[in-house]
């Protein structure tokens, strides 16, 4: 088997460029006379003629030219290759999955996403959408590489950060007589018809739903298997009111119209999480975790005495 190293060929190809031993030599930082030895080794494994000396200087042959074309082609693809290989190993070049269900029409999530596709262009960020449920699995198979989620499984070891908190929004139809209330409290919505979506954050509004107006007995919750655009179609035409996260807002539809619900001390909010496998060997994760840590640092002012933080979400940003 021929043994041909790299650096034959980048030596061959700069002897080339310079038609000159000396100047080759001169530029590779190497002695004239080890250049010279090493092509003549080179031509002897090969078993052609690659270089010849003349008047104008050392020019390669016929068989020499032909060399010299494909060791350029070789090396370039090798240059390549290894640029491709260092972005890759800085998180700068691949596929990022995430999983979520909060909406991206607006809100934190649709800015953090600029902010990443700003920093990292030839990322590919792919989007799992999906309950709380099924993003947990995902992530615990491995499926996805990171999930953002409200809150994490009680028995989640993996890594976890605490991110944003969104506003429960309440979307109407524009001619309902809640629009009025500027903001809505819960007790408004007591026996009104709660248009949910199963899909997304919708079981865990749910769940919101029916701790806050317990007192006021069984709620009308009508359960669709559609995505968010859809239901508030039906919100606009006057099916019902549908809750919602302030990250939805950013969909405009007409004849609907959003507001705040409140408890007694101000909006009630949603809190959300980045939840990984500490395990997960994707380069593309580290520097999204990265600056979701920057976006959104973790200010535990505290520790508790068994040694746990005692972690703060951030605000609206």
């Amino acid at each position: 088997m021929l043994n041909v190293e790299l650096q034959d060929l980048k030596w061959a190809v700069t002897a080339a460029q310079h038609r000159s031993l000396k100047e080759a030599a001169q530029t590779l930082g190497i002695r004239q006379l080890t250049l010279s030895r090493r092509l003549a080794d080179l031509e002897h494994r090969l078993g052609a003629v690659l270089f010849e000396c003349t008047t104008g200087g050392t020019q390669p042959t016929m068989a020499g030219l032909e060399f010299i074309e494909t060791s350029r082609g070789i090396l370039d693809d090798v240059d390549a290759a290894v640029r491709r290989l260092k972005t890759r190993s800085r998180g700068e070049h691949g596929r990022l999955t995430i999983g979520v269900y909060a909406s991206v029409a607006a809100g934190n999530l649709r800015a953090t996403l600029a902010e990443h596709r700003r920093h990292f262009p030839k990322v590919d960020v792919y989007m799992v959408d999906g309950g709380h449920d099924r993003l947990m699995g995902e992530l615990a198979a491995r499926t996805i590489d990171v999930a953002i989620v409200s809150t994490c499984c009680p028995s989640w070891d993996g890594g976890a950060l605490p991110l944003w908190s969104e506003r429960v929004i309440m979307a109407l139809p524009r001619a309902h007589p809640l629009t009025v209330c500027t903001p809505l409290s819960w007790p408004a919505l007591a026996n009104e018809p709660v248009l949910l979506t199963k899909r997304g954050p919708g079981p865990e509004l749910e769940r919101l739903l029916i701790g806050k107006l317990k007192r006021f007995g069984s709620q009308r919750i009508q359960r669709q298997d559609v995505s968010l655009d859809r239901l508030l179609s039906l919100v606009s035409v006057g099916y019902g009111v549908m809750l919602v996260l302030e990250g939805a807002t950013g969909a405009h539809y007409d004849g609907v119209v959003y507001r705040e619900v409140h408890d007694d001390d101000g909006p009630t909010r949603l809190n959300f999480m980045a939840c990984w496998q500490e395990a997960n060997s994707n380069p593309t994760l580290r520097p999204f975790l990265n600056l979701l840590r920057e976006r959104y640092p973790d200010l535990s002012a505290a520790t508790s005495p068994g040694g746990s933080s005692q972690r703060s979400r951030g605000g609206i940003r």
